[in-house]
C-alpha cells in the first residue's frame, strides 16, 4: 500500500494541485519555483489521494485566478471529507470500521509553508532537509537522485507496472534501487518531470465525484446539495492494469490503507494484487508521432510462395495507409491547436510532401481499393473510432506457414526504428518461435517473455511473449501481432484483449493471425469494417483435403462397453488409412472417451493391419503426453485417441484425420477446421484424408466444410493451385 501527501503549489502561473508518495522530494523539487505550498497533514491512501487531487484540479481550473491559500486550504479540507464519504459508500456496511489514526472525522489539518518569505513549519522543515532531498544548494546529494529519476524513466517508457515490479526493475537496472524507498522517490522525480505517471492501480471511488462547474460559482447551498447527492451514489471502480470493472472486484478490510472495504481485482491477481491503494507506475504519454517505416520490403528475402507474398505485401501496404491516416490526424490535430488554424482544409503540405485531401478517409479508402480486392478488403469504416481501424487479419489456411508472412512486417517496422511484438497464447509456442526469430533478426535486441521468464524487465526492439504478459506494457509497440487469436486462453477474454489494445501506441497498428477467425470478425471482413488478407493454399500449393463423412452412432453406443465393436464403415477406412501408411489422428469430444476407445481399437488392431502397442491415448490429464505426442512424431504410435488439445501445433508429414461425435457440442466450425488442418500438410503427402464421423450433420460441419471449399475455390481462381501437369 502507499499513502500519498496532496498539496497545492503556487507558481507564476496560479496554483496546481498534486500529490505525492514521497513528500521531501516535492519539497525539494518545488523550492525557486513556487511561492507557497499547502499540504494536507495526514496522508492519505493513494486511492483517495488521486481522487482529492482531481477534485481540488477542478475546483482550481474552475475558479479561475482568485484562490487565496486560505481558500483553497477550505477546499481541500472539504474534497477529503467528501472523498470519505464517498469511499464508505462502497464499503459493506456491515464490516464498517472508523480508523480514527488514518481518518479524521471531521477535521482535517492543512499545512503550509513559504519559500523565502516565512519561516517553514518545523515538522516540513524536518522533512525537507532529509537525506534524500535534493535542493539546489546540495548539488552532490541531488545529483544521485536526478540520476536515478532518468533511470526510472528511461526504464518504465512503455510500461504498466504494480509499485514492487517497478521496483525489481530498477534494483536490476541499478543496484543502488534496490530498497523500496529508494526507487519510491526516484519515481516521484520523475512524475514531477513527467518522465512517469503514478496512479493507483484502480481507478478509485472518487474519481467521477468531480462535479460540473464550480462550487464559487454555484453558492453554497448548491454545492452542499450535490455533495450529498454524490454521497449517495456508489461510485463504480475499474482495473488500469487490466481493464476489469466492477463485476471483478473484491472489497475486503485492509490493515494498511485502514479501510474496511479497499478493493482488490480478483482477474489479474495471477500477475501480482491490484489494489484501490496500490501504487500502478505507468510510462509516460505515448508519442503522438506516427509508425516509421523502412522504404520497400524484400520479399525475396524470406523465400515466400506467391500467396505468402501477397498477403505479406497488402500487410506491409495497410502498414503504411495505417501511419499515413496517423500523419494526417496528428497534423490536423496540430492544425487545430493553432490560434491563427485557417478553416480551409490544406491541400498540399510541402514539408511531408503529402497530398491531403479535403477527405482523407476517401482517399486512403482509393488508395486501399487500388491495391486490388485479391489482395485487400476494405469498403469503409475507416473512422479512427472504428474498433477495427487501426487492425489488419491475415486469415491464412492451416499450414500456410503464418510465421514466415510476419518476417516482411517485422523487417519493414523494425528497419524504421519501431519497436514490435510478437504474442501467442501458448509459452510453448513463444519457445518455438523464439530461435527463429533469432536467426531472423539478429542485429536488434530482443525479449522473451513468459511466466519465469529472465527477460521479463528487458525492453528489446523485438519482444516475443505469451499475451498474459501483455497487462505488464502500455503504449509500447508500433506493431502488435496477435498470433492464434482464436486459440484459448485470449479467444474470448476481454482482459487478454484489453492488455493487447493498451500495449499498441496510438498511431501504431495490430496485425491479427488466424486459420479460423471468430464469427464476428468475419463478419468485420465482409462489411469491410476490417482490413483483411486470404492465404487459401499452403506452401506446396495443393488443395485443401474437404471432409468426408462416415454416418456412425454415438460414440457412447458402442464404445463405452467392455465388449463394444467397431463399426463396420469407421473400421473400413482406419483399415485403408493404415494399409497407405499414413498416421491416424482420432479426436473425441470428452476425456472419458479415450482409454475405452484405445482398449476397443487394440481388441481390433489385427483386423485394422495395426500393432496394439502402436496405438495410443492421451489427453490433457495424462502425465505421458509430451511421450506420447513425441512417440506419435516419431511414428512410433500410428494411431493416437484424443481430444482437442492436438487441435492446432502438432504437424505430422503423412497423417489422416478422423473425429467422431463430429455433431457434438464441443466441436464448433473453428475447432473442426483446426482438426482437419491436421492432415494434408506435407508435400509428400498433401492429399490427406479428412472425416467426420456423426450421427447427423450440424451447422459447424456444414460451415467447416463451407469454408474448406470457399478457400479452395480463392486459391483456384487467383492461380495459387498447381495446375496437374506441374502437380505430377
Amino acid at each position: 500500500m502507499v499513502r500519498a501527501v496532496v498539496y497545492a503549489a503556487r507558481t507564476g502561473q496560479g496554483w496546481e494541485a498534486r500529490y505525492s508518495v514521497a513528500w521531501e522530494v516535492d519539497t525539494a523539487y518545488w523550492d525557486g519555483k513556487a511561492a507557497e505550498l499547502i499540504r494536507l497533514r495526514e496522508p492519505l491512501p493513494l486511492g483517495l489521494a488521486e481522487a482529492v487531487c482531481g477534485r481540488l484540479k477542478e475546483a482550481i481550473r474552475a475558479g479561475g485566478g482568485g484562490w487565496t491559500a486560505e481558500r483553497l486550504a477550505g477546499e481541500l479540507r472539504r474534497t477529503a471529507e467528501l472523498a470519505w464519504g464517498l469511499a464508505e459508500k462502497s464499503e459493506t456496511p456491515g464490516q464498517r470500521v472508523r480508523y480514527s489514526a488514518v481518518q479524521p472525522k471531521l477535521h482535517w489539518e492543512v499545512e503550509e509553508h513559504r519559500f523565502g518569505e516565512r519561516m517553514v513549519p518545523v515538522s516540513a522543515k524536518r522533512e525537507v532537509q532529509g537525506p534524500s532531498c535534493c535542493q539546489r544548494d546540495k548539488p552532490a546529494e541531488a545529483e544521485p537522485l536526478e540520476q536515478a529519476a532518468r533511470l526510472a524513466a528511461d526504464c518504465m517508457r512503455g510500461r504498466s507496472l504494480l509499485r514492487e515490479e517497478a521496483a525489481a526493475m530498477l534494483a536490476e537496472a541499478a543496484p543502488a534501487l534496490a530498497s523500496g524507498a529508494a526507487a519510491l522517490r526516484a519515481l516521484q522525480l520523475a512524475a514531477l518531470r513527467c518522465g512517469v505517471r503514478l496512479a493507483a492501480a484502480i481507478a478509485p471511488a472518487g474519481a467521477a465525484m468531480a462535479p460540473i462547474g464550480a462550487e464559487a460559482a454555484d453558492g453554497a447551498a448548491a454545492a452542499a446539495r450535490r455533495r450529498l447527492r454524490l454521497r449517495r451514489r456508489r461510485q463504480e471502480l475499474r482495473c488500469r492494469r487490466c481493464g476489469s470493472g466492477e463485476e471483478r472486484m473484491r472489497r475486503t478490510p485492509c490493515a494498511s490503507c485502514g479501510r474496511s472495504g479497499c478493493a482488490v481485482c480478483e482477474a489479474c491477481a495471477a500477475l501480482g494484487r491490484s489494489r484501490e491503494c496500490g501504487l500502478l507506475v505507468l510510462g509516460p504519454e505515448p508519442s503522438e508521432q506516427p509508425m516509421a517505416l523502412a522504404p520497400g520490403a524484400a520479399m525475396d528475402r524470406w523465400g515466400l510462395s506467391p500467396a505468402q507474398q501477397d498477403a505479406s505485401a497488402a500487410a506491409v501496404r495497410f502498414l503504411r495507409e495505417n501511419a499515413l491516416r496517423a500523419a494526417e490526424a496528428a497534423t490536423a490535430a496540430e492544425r487545430s491547436r493553432r490560434p491563427d488554424a485557417s478553416r480551409r482544409p490544406h491541400r498540399y503540405t510541402a514539408e511531408a510532401a503529402i497530398y491531403r485531401p479535403r477527405s482523407p478517409a476517401a482517399a486512403v479508402r482509393r488508395r486501399l481499393l487500388s491495391l486490388g480486392s485479391t489482395a485487400v478488403q476494405r469498403i469503409s469504416g475507416l473512422s479512427g473510432n472504428d474498433a477495427y481501424s487501426h487492425s489488419f487479419l491475415l486469415w491464412a489456411v492451416t499450414g500456410a506457414g503464418k510465421t514466415e508472412m510476419i518476417f516482411p512486417l517485422l523487417d519493414a517496422v523494425l528497419r524504421g526504428g519501431g519497436r514490435a511484438l510478437v504474442a501467442t497464447p501458448r509459452r510453448d509456442v513463444v519457445l518455438e518461435l523464439a530461435p527463429r526469430l533469432a536467426k531472423a533478426f539478429p542485429d536488434y535486441s530482443r525479449a522473451v517473455l513468459y511466466g519465469g521468464s529472465e527477460d521479463r524487465w528487458a525492453n528489446a526492439d523485438l519482444t516475443l511473449a505469451t499475451t498474459h504478459q501483455l497487462m505488464r506494457f502500455q503504449g509500447a509497440f508500433d506493431l502488435v501481432l496477435i498470433d492464434e487469436l482464436d486459440a484459448f486462453p485470449y479467444h474470448n477474454d476481454p482482459l487478454l484483449h484489453h492488455a493487447a489494445a493498451k500495449s499498441r501506441k496510438p498511431a501504431g497498428a495490430a496485425v491479427l493471425l488466424s486459420a479460423t477467425p471468430p464469427a464476428s470478425m468475419q463478419r468485420a471482413v465482409k462489411r469491410g469494417r476490417l482490413s483483411c488478407a486470404r492465404v487459401p493454399v499452403r506452401y506446396h500449393r495443393h488443395p485443401l483435403p474437404v471432409p468426408g463423412r462416415i454416418p456412425l452412432p454415438p460414440l457412447h453406443r458402442w464404445a463405452g462397453q467392455s465388449k463394444g465393436k467397431l463399426p463396420a464403415a469407421l473400421g473400413k477406412q482406419l483399415k485403408h488409412s493404415a494399409a497407405r501408411n499414413a498416421q491416424l489422428f482420432v479426436f473425441v469430444p470428452y476425456i472419458r472417451h479415450v482409454q475405452p476407445l484405445v482398449d476397443l481399437l487394440r481388441r481390433e488392431a489385427g483386423r485394422l493391419g495395426l500393432d496394439p502397442a502402436a496405438i495410443g491415448g492421451t489427453s490433457s490429464t495424462d502425465p505421458d503426453r509430451a511421450a506420447k505426442v513425441g512417440a506419435f512424431r516419431r511414428a512410433g504410435l500410428r494411431l493416437l485417441v484424443t481430444t482437442t488439445i492436438l487441435e492446432r501445433g502438432v504437424t505430422i508429414p503423412r497423417s489422416d484425420v478422423f473425429i467422431l461425435d463430429a455433431h457434438h457440442a464441443m466441436f464448433n466450425e473453428a475447432a473442426l477446421v483446426q482438426m482437419a488442418g491436421r492432415a494434408g500438410r506435407s508435400g509428400d503427402d498433401p492429399n490427406g484424408r479428412v472425416f467426420f464421423c456423426a450421427a447427423y450433420r450440424t451447422s459447424f460441419q456444414r460451415g467447416a466444410e463451407r469454408q474448406i471449399r470457399m478457400m479452395n475455390r480463392i486459391a483456384r481462381r487467383r492461380g495459387y493451385l498447381l495446375t496437374e501437369g506441374a502437380a505430377q
